[in-house]
């Protein structure tokens, strides 16, 4: 086991807090005035991690820290045995998250093994306001650059095919038959392709629900994709952002096309890295549970 003196560790902690603030700090502030923002608010409100989760800093399985006594009050921690003054990640808590582990490495490899499609060119999010009015939308304080019938003829004539159930799940009645495909929340290996937005923003979500298993800076790599991500995904959605300095990716024409698929190729690029780690933090914790469990 590595062992981080308080000097060490403490400063560690401290970077990672300034580097998450950068983001966190602005939504607190939002939050306190009472202001949405449909683009930099998604991370915070979407996924279950709260932003004084984010900012406390994890070194993982097998570092050990000494003097850490908030450390030692959370879930997943215990005092090494036989060394006095230093907490860990419990092997113990290791062998009870192994149907997570398992499930988690499961539909990241078969992400990664599957043939990337860049044909979707983020119809998901003009799906999810199809045959609705303005003001029923999600983002209603936002106007649809095209307006209501604008927008539904985009829908109506592309070929709709998201594979990610979470986007999926969000259409409106009358978009759902027009996907080609119908991924459940029981399914998700079988369809998940690591071009896919929320596929890559997902990274962040399964980054976090391994913590304090793995160091937090994975999870703030992954945390920063998404945010990235999630620019992309907005200004390619059928709203007018242009107030908030977002110019559109406009899909719905083929320079814009051009573009989004540029963008992510990107993002798949950037994501793949990424999900190899977590894969790999997931294969050694899982050996990590078989050997304390055996």
């Amino acid at each position: 086991m590595e062992v981080l003196e308080p000097a060490e560790w403490q400063a560690r902690a401290a970077a990672h807090a300034a580097r998450v603030d950068a983001f966190v700090a602005p939504h607190l502030a939002r939050r306190e005035s009472r202001v949405k923002h449909p683009v930099h608010d998604f991370l915070f409100t979407y996924y279950s991690q709260r932003p004084a989760q984010l900012r406390r800093w994890h070194p993982g399985f097998g570092v050990g820290l000494v003097d850490a006594a908030d450390h030692a009050s959370l879930k997943g921690y215990a005092a090494v045995p036989g060394v006095d003054g230093v907490v860990a990640v419990d092997p113990a808590y290791v062998v009870s998250q192994r149907p997570l582990l398992a499930s988690l490495r499961a539909l990241l490899t078969a992400t990664s093994e599957r043939s990337a499609n860049f044909g979707c060119f983020g119809m998901h999010e003009w799906a999810m306001v199809y045959r609705l009015a303005e003001d029923e939308t999600r983002h209603a304080d936002w106007p649809l650059r095209l307006g209501a019938e604008g927008t539904d003829t985009v829908v109506e004539s592309h070929r709709i095919a998201c594979s990610h159930f979470d986007a999926y799940r969000f259409f409106t009645e009358p978009a759902r038959p027009l996907n080609t495909l119908r991924p459940t929340s029981a399914d998700r290996p079988a369809f998940e392709q690591p071009a896919c937005l929320h596929a890559g923003m997902d990274l962040y979500k399964h980054a976090f629900r391994l913590t304090p298993m793995i160091c937090s800076d994975l999870v703030a790599d992954c945390f920063e994709l998404a945010r990235d991500i999630r620019e992309l995904d907005m200004r390619a959605a059928p709203y007018d952002l242009s107030d908030l300095g977002f110019e559109p990716v406009r899909v719905e024409t083929p320079e814009g096309k051009q573009e989004y698929v540029a963008a992510q190729r990107a993002f798949a690029e950037r994501g793949a890295p990424l999900r190899r780690r977590l894969v790999e933090e997931c294969e050694r914790l899982l050996a990590v549970a078989a050997a304390a469990a055996g």
